[in-house]
């Protein structure tokens, strides 16, 4: 069965840092692109970060200059580098893998709640 596991949330004060790690284990196959999501109170589920597997990334206009998506192709395993960060990045952050072709499933992670104090 396919799994994805997210680490690395917690609690931190604004202006600090955080790195989510997100494994992906079982028969998932070839990861085209992995990314990661976000969710807070009240709002709409938005991207994050993606990255492809040939290193192309794209970030949301909120989190430039200050999160860093990057992967691990050997080890399936994406993560998320938070900087600078603010109270409004509090959410649940949710990784997403989309294998290649000819997979047509997506798979999604649990969570990781990320609360920044100020």
């Amino acid at each position: 069965q396919v799994q994805l596991v997210e680490s690395g949330g917690g609690l931190v004060q604004a202006g600090g840092s955080l790195r989510l790690s997100c494994a992906a284990s079982g028969s998932i196959g070839t990861i085209g692109a992995m990314g990661w999501y976000r969710q807070a109170p009240g709002k709409q589920r938005e991207l994050v970060a993606a990255i492809t597997s040939g290193g192309s990334t794209n970030y949301a206009d909120s989190v430039k200059g200050r999160f860093t998506i990057s992967r691990d192709n050997a080890k399936n395993t994406a993560y998320l580098q938070m900087n600078s960060l603010k109270p409004e990045d509090t959410a649940v952050y949710y990784c997403n893998a989309v294998p290649r072709a000819p997979s047509p499933y997506t798979y999604w992670g649990r969570g990781a709640q990320v609360t920044v104090s100020s």
